[in-house]
């Protein structure tokens, strides 16, 4: 079998239908369908039943319920494709996803984790910042992109990864915990050395309903993704190079908190240049000590760009002397 598909859902009878049928409507055919039921208490296991007996490529696995972790890590249990596919239950792969992402990841062996871009199913004016994240991750394509820009936010939209099964095997699973899992994965499957790629076609839907769970579980609120940012960017900074933090204000701080000590932050406030905050230095970009490592934390959309432009005139590079962090 060369897919798996992994679906895991609560309480989605609205919507699991038609994530259900686009699947089936999938070019690629040499699919298994496994519907993770955790512990649903509306009418969508009977549906996910019912699709298990009109189709023998969809099997139900009824759970108890214990959240997205423990159904996902169930499904790479039972799971018999060579490739593993994501899929939510509120959302729509279109009809050459899987076909496409086989095609790729066959043809370049060196790739272990696909993903696509995605089409945002949600109002663009009323969540303005979920929008502009889509379109942000949405132009990230090769290794380098998603690699260099993994502590600034998700750089792939979890339900729309394809990877090889044997990178469960290496690096491990989901993991339980107050931190969002699929972030989780990423960054501990970069540091251990996995390839991720994505392919510069919207082959998914990405609806963005209010019951999602990036909207209504504390895992997934911003101190989250910091928490988790700080303990993987620990394993990244060189030892020996003094750290400094781009950006001085009191949130930014908050944020790298983790991360102290540093010796001391850059900004471009004239009124904090030359400052001392907690004893230690603020000062101009041009003033950087030329063995500084530097992370890039200043959250204002576009700065980091600015940042990173600025480093990289200075004969610094990505990752081995900066980090884009925010």
């Amino acid at each position: 079998m060369k897919v798996s598909v992994l679906l895991p859902f609560y309480n989605a009878e609205s919507t699991l239908a038609d994530a259900v049928e686009s699947v089936r409507a999938q070019s690629f055919e040499d699919w298994e369908l496994l519907l993770l039921d955790d512990g649903s208490t509306d009418g969508g296991g009977k549906l996910a039943d019912g699709y298990s007996v009109s189709d023998s490529r969809i099997q139900c696995l009824t759970l108890t319920h214990g959240g997205i972790v423990s159904a996902l890590n169930a499904g790479l249990k039972r799971a018999e494709g060579d490739f593993i596919a994501r899929m939510d239950a509120d959302d729509i792969s279109l009809q050459e996803r899987l076909l496409k992402q086989i095609q790729f990841l066959d043809e370049y062996k060196e790739v272990d984790v696909l993903a696509t871009q995605v089409i945002y199913g949600g109002d663009a004016v009323k969540q303005a910042g979920y929008a502009a994240y889509v379109d942000w991750q949405n132009k990230l394509f090769s290794h380098e992109d998603h690699f260099q820009k993994r502590f600034v936010d998700a750089p792939l939209a979890h339900p729309t990864v394809m990877f090889r099964r044997e990178m469960v095997q290496k690096f491990g699973g989901y993991r339980e915990g107050n931190f969002p899992e699929d972030f989780e994965l990423w960054l501990r499957w970069m540091q251990g050395g996995a390839t991720f790629a994505k392919l510069p076609e919207p082959l998914y839907q990405w609806n963005d309903l209010s019951t999602r769970l990036s909207r209504c579980d504390s895992r997934y609120d911003p101190k989250a993704f910091y928490e988790i940012k700080c303990d993987y960017i620990k394993k990244c900074v060189p030892e020996g190079r003094p750290l400094w933090l781009w950006g001085a204000g009191r949130n930014t701080r908050q944020r790298f908190s983790a991360l102290e000590p540093f010796a001391g932050y850059v900004d471009v406030d004239v009124c904090k240049i030359g400052q001392a905050i907690q004893g230690r230095p603020v000062i101009a970009p041009d003033e950087l000590p030329k063995d500084a490592f530097i992370l890039s934390g200043v959250a204002n959309r576009g700065i980091g760009e600015k940042i990173d432009s600025f480093l990289q005139t200075t004969g610094r590079k990505a990752v081995r002397d900066f980090l884009l962090c925010a």
